[in-house]
């Protein structure tokens, strides 16, 4: 008894923090651009009794990478980044990368996140545009025409496979390994007039939350009844003194 609460307590705790995890993929399966968060956790082995136990031990989160389905939206100022490439964007916190093509050409030219945010070019400069050339044409590559003269360039990034993502906002990271801007896009590139869907499977996410809940829902029944054990235990020997 005094083993098993102890275990159950530390899957409970991992449980919870899988449930917070698939609540804000549950949340965000609409949302553009958006990488889902996964949870990583390990088995530690405890020897100090006669026998081995073992606890579950929270090893943090991550965001995956898998590519989102695309939509055609037919709207110029809409890209979608195809292959392992992300585009950065000028945030209050520094460069930040994303996957979220939703553009805007605010009137004075500059090239904005839909969050209002200056895009960049590979450079790492917030790209300008003339707010007057017309329509924009973007190009696999990344480069913009207007009315057939090129006006900038989007640039595109490589991340680090090995880095560490951290979020920022909804639909950006910020890797802890600098990104690598790229100039062969045999296997990357811009597709105009799409965009790119969160990559979380919101079926699969409701499946998981389902059977998290239950098995949580288990637990805590386990420990109440460990809890009531315990103290009925200890009523039954006070009262034999």
């Amino acid at each position: 008894m005094k083993v098993s609460f102890p275990v159950a307590v530390s899957g409970q705790l991992a449980l919870a923090k899988q449930l917070d995890s698939i609540a804000n993929n549950i949340a965000n399966s609409r949302t553009a651009g958006f990488r889902a968060e996964a949870t990583s956790f390990s088995s530690v082995i405890s020897r100090t009794g006669p026998q081995p136990v073992t606890f579950s031990r929270d090893r943090g989160t991550y965001i995956t990478r898998q590519a989102g389905p695309l939509v055609k939206t037919g709207n110029p100022l809409d890209v979608a980044v195809q292959g392992k490439a992300w585009m950065a964007v000028q945030s209050p916190n520094g460069t930040v990368y994303t996957r979220d093509g939703r553009l805007q050409l605010m009137p004075t030219g500059e090239l904005m996140t839909i969050t209002g945010y200056p895009v960049l070019d590979v450079g790492g400069s917030a790209i300008q545009l003339d707010p007057k050339g017309g329509k924009p044409v973007i190009a696999r590559d990344g480069m913009i025409s207007q009315a057939g003269k090129q006006s900038g360039a989007i640039g595109l990034f490589a991340i680090d496979k090995d880095a560490r993502l951290t979020r920022f906002d909804t639909s950006s990271v910020i890797p802890d390994k600098e990104p690598v801007g790229i100039i062969d896009f045999g296997k990357v590139g811009l597709l105009q007039g799409f965009i790119e869907q969160s990559n979380v499977n919101a079926i699969m996410e409701m499946s998981r939350l389902i059977k998290i809940t239950r098995t949580f829902d288990m637990l805590n029944s386990f420990t109440a009844d460990s809890e009531r054990t315990a103290v009925d235990a200890i009523k039954t020997l006070g009262a034999g003194r």
